[in-house]
């Protein structure tokens, strides 16, 4: 069967490990740079980035497959006037420890473990969490089994499809391993958005791939745990839209290949009638990267309608 998929687009090649020009409102975002610790969840050590005075609103930002905090540090200095901001790398992605075993309970400790550490109560709100296209499934979980922990969930292009076009996930493969590359200039030229799409705005593309890699014996390898989706379990998430208990928003990119009219069709079927909508315009899946600064208003705007 032929593959129609999309070829990856090699977004940074051209600038041969040179950072891409920026903008200054990015520039200044990066300049607020996050107090960044590491706090011990079950056994493994996860990534926590914070912004903003303890005591304010809490606001928790969770990133999707693969990713890392760092895919929040240019949109939570936004927030931080108003927010007490935290942003965690899951357990095996970024710079967190890997796991024997990843689950939605692993997830949501670590969502719950990081609340606790960033102080996100302390002013006696209970926090919002907003969870991208992966860390959107643990940020349902949450809005189901710990609603009553929470003010309300965020879901950012976080596809759910119908139970007959349900993705099953990857092939196992017991064998995996991230390649090494022999310079940080060939790792960057191999970055790529999943699933495949363009990037107008490749100095946001550069710093999140900057994240991503480590530096190791023979050269730089990715950060995430390659095997993660061979131990890892989740609830059926269909069956967990329909049971969602807190206030609840889904944004989602008008051009994303994740989010037909289909899937939204489903999805909002299953949700709350009280489900905030908000559409970003000329976005793709990485709704935060293809339109930042909407994606600050859109999200504002869902803050805003929840008191």
């Amino acid at each position: 069967m032929a593959d129609d998929r999309p070829t990856p687009v090699s977004l940074l090649a051209p600038f041969h490990g040179e950072k891409p020009p920026a903008p200054a409102w990015f520039d200044a975002a990066l300049a607020a740079a996050p107090e960044r610790s590491r706090i011990p969840v079950d056994g493994a050590e996860i990534e926590l980035l914070t912004w903003g005075e303890v005591g304010k609103p809490g606001l928790l930002f969770l990133h999707g497959n693969g990713a890392h905090a760092d895919w929040w540090s240019f949109i939570a200095p936004f927030f931080a006037e108003d927010w007490r901001v935290a942003a965690i790398s899951w357990a095996g992605m970024g710079g967190s420890d890997w796991r024997p075993a990843y689950s939605a309970q692993s997830f949501a400790a670590e969502i719950f473990a990081a609340v606790e550490a960033a102080q996100l109560e302390a002013g006696g709100v209970k926090p919002i969490l907003v969870g991208h296209s992966f860390g959107g499934f643990p940020t349902l979980y949450c809005g189901v089994e710990h609603a009553d922990r929470l003010r309300g969930i965020v879901m950012v292009d976080s596809s759910i499809q119908p139970p007959e076009k349900r993705w099953r996930g990857p092939p196992p493969r017991p064998d995996a391993a991230n390649r090494v590359y022999a310079s940080l200039e060939e790792a960057l030229a191999r970055f790529r958005l999943a699933p495949p799409q363009g990037c107008e705005n490749l100095y946001i593309a550069d710093h999140i791939a900057r994240g991503s890699l480590k530096e190791v014996e023979g050269g730089w390898t990715w950060k995430f745990d390659p095997a993660i989706w061979q131990r890892f379990s989740m609830p059926d998430l269909g069956d967990l839209l329909g049971r969602i208990a807190s206030p609840v928003a889904l944004m989602w990119g008008e051009r994303s290949a994740l989010m037909h009219a289909e899937t939204l069709d489903y999805m909002f079927d299953q949700m709350p009638d009280t489900t905030l909508r908000v559409a970003i315009p000329d976005a793709d899946h990485h709704v935060m990267v293809d339109q930042p600064l909407a994606f600050v208003a859109g999200l504002r705007g869902v803050l805003a309608g929840w008191g």
